[in-house]
């Protein structure tokens, strides 16, 4: 008897340790599942969301019913800018198009602008527009003249005014034709910047034409334009190509007139069910000075800056044509952010036959893109060089293009 009750005992406390050890792991899964703390966002995530949800960058930049904050918009340097400004692009639905801003920044960087459009006569088959644009920027980087440039860095103050005019036509929905005329009026001095030196201390008139007199411009050209992008300001399929010829006369002197070409192609590269973009950009300047004028310094084409070379300082080279090449590599994050990888080739050159790829500078960067109502709204880039790191935060687009009709190589965005 007792044989064969042992077993059975054992095989029974057996079975009930299995289920009671059994049954305190299930208790405690259950403890567990109830105290554990749920999974989080990090604080940058929550923050982007919070901006995505609330439609932060759209009410900062809109405003209501077209008045709202500026930001940033002065040139490179100037320091934060803000101010307000009226922005209306609905008016007798999308016939006019209404823009006027004043800002200013912490550093007494100064611009007031007004713009007047009519992008849609004649049936939408022609336009005309007009621009006022006035700052004072008391501090203006400037290393030198040509592409040897060494990196010593002085600042002059530069003062514009002008107003423009321009009209065109649209010979197809993608084609544009046109030209513009103005006037501008320029004034600059010694930089006030006590860091660095003063430009015209450092740099003769032989080296710098203008720094010692300035003169007004009188200044006319034409345009054209192939477009077929998918979206004008925020595009992920297509291209725009911009030609513009500028003649500038010297109003006072006769010895600063000059001729502009400045040719901007951009061409954008969509895959994934454009979630993915590829966006290149070729961009020259050409100037072309009269029998025996200068293009005087404050005018000639710069490069280096959050606009072309970002691993760069703004404005790091100074020369009498450029050219710049952008490459960028963009993906969505989410709606209204994206990421982006670049690589940029640029440099100035003194004469014409210098068109090519040789001797190129290089930089190397990402960032990120915010958009509001397709537009970049802010972006935010860092750029690496032989020269160091640049870190830029702009409120534009990486591939800005100026408003057509008399093209201006002036450093004032």
């Amino acid at each position: 008897m007792r044989r064969f009750f042992t077993p059975v005992l054992v095989s029974a406390l057996s079975a009930w340790g299995q289920q009671t050890r059994t049954d305190e792991l299930e208790t405690q899964r259950s403890q567990h599942a109830v105290i554990k703390t749920p999974e989080t966002n990090s604080g940058a995530e929550n923050f982007l969301r919070w901006v995505k949800d609330e439609r932060m960058l759209q009410r900062l930049n809109y405003g209501y019913n077209g008045l709202g904050l500026k930001l940033g918009g002065l040139v490179t340097g100037g320091g934060f800018a803000f101010g307000p400004q009226y922005l209306r692009d609905d008016l007798k639905d999308g016939q006019i198009l209404v823009n006027a801003s004043a800002q200013i920044s912490f550093q007494n960087y100064q611009k007031l602008n007004a713009r007047f459009v009519m992008p849609k006569l004649l049936n939408d088959k022609a336009f005309f527009g007009v621009q006022g644009t006035y700052f004072n920027y008391p501090g203006i980087n400037y290393y030198g003249p040509g592409p040897d440039s060494q990196k010593v860095r002085t600042n002059y103050r530069l003062e514009n005014t002008a107003v423009d005019g321009t009209a065109g036509i649209k010979i197809q929905p993608w084609l544009r034709v046109g030209g513009g005329a103005g006037y501008l009026a320029v004034n600059t001095g010694p930089g006030n910047d006590d860091r660095f030196s003063s430009t015209d201390q450092l740099f003769p008139p032989v080296l710098v034409p203008g720094i010692d007199r300035q003169t007004n411009f009188l200044r006319y050209g034409v345009f054209g334009q192939i477009d077929y992008r998918d979206d004008q300001f925020a595009a992920r399929q297509g291209g725009n190509y911009v030609v513009q010829y500028t003649r500038y006369n010297d109003q006072k002197f006769g010895t600063y007139s000059f001729n502009l070409l400045d040719i901007d192609l951009q061409q954008y590269i969509g895959f994934l069910n454009k979630s993915r973009v590829f966006a290149l950009r070729a961009h020259t300047k050409l100037t072309d000075p009269l029998d025996n004028n200068f293009v005087p310094f404050y005018l000639q084409p710069v490069v280096g800056g959050p606009d072309d070379l970002r691993g760069f300082r703004a404005f790091r080279f100074s020369g009498r044509n450029s050219l710049v090449l952008n490459g960028e590599y963009r993906w969505a994050i989410f709606s209204g952010c994206d990421g982006a990888v670049f690589v940029d080739g640029g440099k100035v050159f003194n004469n014409r036959g210098q068109l090519n790829f040789k001797d190129l500078e290089g930089s190397v960067g990402f960032g990120l893109r915010f958009n509001a109502r397709n537009r970049t709204f802010m972006r935010f880039d860092v750029g690496f060089s032989h020269e160091g790191v640049q870190v830029w935060f702009k409120f534009s687009d990486s591939f800005f293009q100026r408003p057509m009709g008399t093209a201006d190589s002036q450093p004032i965005l």
